[in-house]
């Protein structure tokens, strides 16, 4: 997307209109960033990013209000002459009637909100470099599971929901089954969330559709979630040589994001759940810097050393 409406980040974000009358519809935001109009406020307009979604707070609101009304008002008016695409007001400051009056003027819509400036500007930054970020959709499962993201691929049929579900189960939060929109973020970040129509639900072959909310409660469910690394499932195969010591370096790539993945086949008997979970504390193990396939061949040296 080339940008996002602003009628659609404060609907997203929760942030109340001061200023129905103005169709926010039409302004659209495309800068990824958020700009404090401190300086701006005290007249210094070098190096400005008027479309920036502008945001204040108390040391806004605290320099206005040290102001006389005539002054206060040219403050205003000359931040808005700048065709900003919003102006956001944190910690429950509310605008005056003559703020109010120029944002009708100048048709610059206003926002309030009670969380903090910082909070609330993370938050405008991720939603907008979510929407205008490059995404593809896959068939898949992503699941939290010990704070990874596990993008779980493989053929329709093969177990990834039941193993999803399982997981569910066992504490982890699913995030989305089926299909997996994934979204790039600064270039080397995936992030990935269920579509609308599909969030909270999972799909089971002869069972049919489970609300996974509704049956396991609100912390088995998660929005969205950075995805670490994936784990690609497929019919054992007798004839094909797998990994056993976990030293493959096998990649996937979605977006020009190089992913480690892990190929596990599947046959009777194995506990797909146990074996997610396993290579979850492993892969953090291993960003931690402990390997255990490091471990076993220094134990191997150490033991051939003593025979010596």
């Amino acid at each position: 997307m080339d940008g996002i409406s602003v009628y659609d980040l404060a609907k997203a974000l929760g942030f109340k209109c001061e200023t129905p009358g103005i169709d926010s519809r039409m302004v659209t935001v495309t800068e990824t960033d958020i700009n404090r109009p401190a300086l701006q406020l005290a007249g210094f307009y070098d190096y400005f990013q008027p479309r920036r979604v502008q945001v204040i707070g108390n040391v806004e609101c605290a320099y206005l209000d040290s102001l006389d009304d005539e002054t206060r008002y040219l403050c205003v008016e000359n931040l808005f002459l700048k065709k900003i695409p919003c102006l956001v007001m944190c910690r429950g400051h509310k605008p005056s009637e003559r703020m109010l009056s120029l944002a009708e003027k100048h048709n610059i819509s206003i926002f309030t909100t009670e969380e903090g400036t910082s909070e609330a500007s993370e938050k405008i930054i991720h939603y907008i470099q979510k929407e205008t970020s490059p995404v593809i959709t896959i068939h898949g499962v992503l699941i939290d599971v010990f704070g990874e993201g596990v993008l779980i691929t493989g053929e329709s049929g093969i177990g990834k929901s039941e193993a999803a579900l399982e997981l569910v189960k066992r504490g982890h939060r699913l995030v989305a089954d089926d299909a997996v929109e994934l979204h790039l973020l600064n270039n080397d970040t995936l992030i990935g969330n269920a579509p609308e129509v599909t969030r909270d639900f999972i799909e089971l072959r002869g069972v049919g559709i489970i609300d996974v909310k509704s049956l396991f409660g609100l912390e088995s469910v998660k929005p969205e979630q950075a995805v670490s690394f994936v784990i690609n499932i497929e019919d054992w195969d007798k004839n094909k040589e797998y990994d056993r010591l976990g030293n493959s370096n096998e990649k996937a790539n979605y977006l020009g994001v190089e992913l480690t993945k892990y190929s596990v086949p599947l046959r009777p008997g194995r506990n797909l759940a146990v074996i997610v979970e396993a290579i979850a504390v492993n892969y953090r193990q291993i960003t931690l810097g402990y390997n255990a396939v490091d471990e076993l061949y220094r134990r191997v040296q150490n033991n051939m050393d003593k025979e010596d």
